[in-house]
């Protein structure tokens, strides 16, 4: 039996949407999680008197288990279809979406917007849906959820469609591809199963609809790029960085160029999970030998790239970012510290290019000044340190990045161009 592709998956939507209760029911009936499972949580739940219904518990114990510092058995929040293995990026609040999705070590490919039928699209919503299209998530489908509390109502359907429409077209997503599902969460109807009681849908279930994505191509084709996330000293193997091979591919014996410092060396030897590598490809977490690179030459923040093709250290760069929550503006001068791939770096907003229309997506006519929340602008950064930003097009996971400043994420962006340092 040939491996399964992979497919990482978001669920987004408001709050109270019942996300928790189409993953739950998903990941229970693809056999996931166990009658045993659910009903120790079912027990939980009465004990501690929820009256959560039992699968959005198993999703919100993990939340808890979390917050407690407990690792989670990951094996809940994958599941399989007879076409793919897919992984379940968790976006429990608002604030962590944002993150996750940004500095994700998996960013999603595809998305599913969960929307209660009952309560029509909420201020969430939008902001969820168009955060997936500003941070490049091409596939969306709608989860048209708690049929159930609408006695299964076609008119009550095409209704919230019809905003759910309104808003994705408004987005800029096409809307004659995006499926939208009859479902509840809470009762199961269409999530893997077709439904009686919504006789007038003769589409795919949820899941079809999950087995109709595609996988992107996968990044191995590209030039290497590998963030540090670490360096280590070791006696007798020297120089030892760890870190994720995000593009591309590794090998020992590979020319290597490490930016900003320029330091350049050959690969001698790759380790993951205590075993030699004679290759690392897209998503291996791996440590390596460097020869030739002294241990000051290299640091967390840092990426390695083939001699041949250096990653772009950016003396300037333009992105296109949306304001998520700013207490004031930002305006020029602004100096936030972003986040992006493994570093942190403060950063100057030079000039404000555009602002754009987030329901249309074009350009406002205007000089702009400044930009607060709920903006969506192309604005220019001047990193105050060398850092290395890739264009978002070219290297997805070196073109996102998250502003962070007072404590909080108040923005989040793509690189769109770089303008590289002249490097001495």
């Amino acid at each position: 039996m040939a491996e399964k592709e992979h497919l990482n998956l978001v669920f987004i939507g408001h709050v109270d949407s019942g996300k928790s209760t189409s993953v739950g029911r998903i990941l229970y009936e693809t056999g996931a999680i166990s009658e045993q499972v659910l009903n120790r949580l079912k027990d939980e739940a009465s004990k501690l008197g929820k009256a959560t219904f039992e699968f959005a518990f198993v999703m919100d114990s993990l939340k808890e288990e979390r917050e407690r510092g407990v690792t989670i058995d990951i094996a809940h929040r994958e599941f399989e279809t007879n076409k793919y293995h897919c992984t379940i990026i968790d976006a429990p609040g608002h604030r962590d979406f944002v993150k996750n999705m940004i500095t994700g070590a998996s960013q999603a490919d595809a998305a599913v917007l969960v929307v209660s039928v009952k309560d029509g699209v909420q201020p969430q919503t939008k902001e969820h849906a168009f955060l997936a299209k500003v941070l490049g998530i091409g596939q969306i489908a709608v989860n048209m959820n708690k049929m159930d509390a609408v006695g299964y109502k076609q008119e009550s359907y095409n209704k919230v469609r019809g905003e759910v429409e309104t808003l994705l077209k408004g987005i800029g997503y096409d809307v004659s591809k995006v499926p939208f599902i009859p479902c509840s969460g809470y009762a199961g109807d269409n999530i893997t199963k077709k439904s009686p009681n919504t006789t007038w849908y003769n589409g795919p279930t949820l899941l079809e609809v999950i087995n109709m994505f595609t996988v992107p191509p996968k990044p191995a084709d590209k030039a290497l790029r590998l963030p540090i996330q670490d360096v280590f000293t070791i006696t007798g193997h020297g120089t030892v960085p760890v870190g994720r091979v995000e593009t591309g591919v590794m090998k020992p014996g590979d020319n290597v160029i490490v930016m900003p410092s320029g330091a350049t060396g050959e690969v001698k030897k790759i380790e993951m999970h205590h075993q030699e590598l004679q290759q690392a490809k897209p998503g291996d977490n791996v440590g390596f030998n460097l020869k030739g690179v002294d241990k000051k030459d290299i640091k967390r923040g840092d990426v390695l790239g083939p001699k041949t093709n250096p990653p772009k250290v950016a003396a300037e760069f333009t992105a296109q970012v949306v304001v998520l929550n700013h207490p004031t503006a930002i305006s020029l001068g602004y100096t936030p510290v972003f986040h992006i791939h493994t570093a942190q770096f403060a950063g100057r907003v030079t000039e404000i290019v555009e602002k754009k229309d987030p329901k249309s997506g074009q350009p406002v006519p205007g000089k702009v000044d400044f930009i607060k929340t709920g903006d969506v602008a192309v604005i220019k950064i001047q990193p105050l340190k060398p850092i290395v930003v890739e264009k978002f097009q070219d290297f997805a996971p070196l073109g996102r990045f998250a502003i962070r400043d007072m404590g909080q994420t108040v923005a989040a962006g793509v690189v769109l161009d770089v303008k590289p340092k002249e490097m001495t």
